[in-house]
């Protein structure tokens, strides 16, 4: 699976989601430790690098971007 695959608000490529940074600075690469481990869900929109609002659950997290659109945990784990 390819990262272009997921949808636009954590699968674009374009910005750090947890970041923020633009993917081609050399800031841009280096990821928090608990994002690193799995624990964090995406902060920031990957198309457009827009802080998402995010709501963390028991049983996962969603994320959204005002450009583009709501994603789920619970929708990219069946692409685990």
């Amino acid at each position: 699976m390819m990262v272009r695959d997921l949808p636009a608000p954590v699968g674009a490529g374009v910005y750090n989601v947890y970041t923020g940074v633009q993917c081609d600075d050399p800031a841009g690469g280096s990821l928090p430790t608990a994002a690193q481990l799995g624990l964090e869900p995406p902060r920031f929109c990957g198309a457009c690098g827009r802080r998402m609002m995010v709501q963390v659950r028991p049983d996962g997290w969603w994320a959204k971007c005002s450009r583009h659109g709501l994603v789920d945990s619970a929708d990219l784990d069946t692409r685990r």
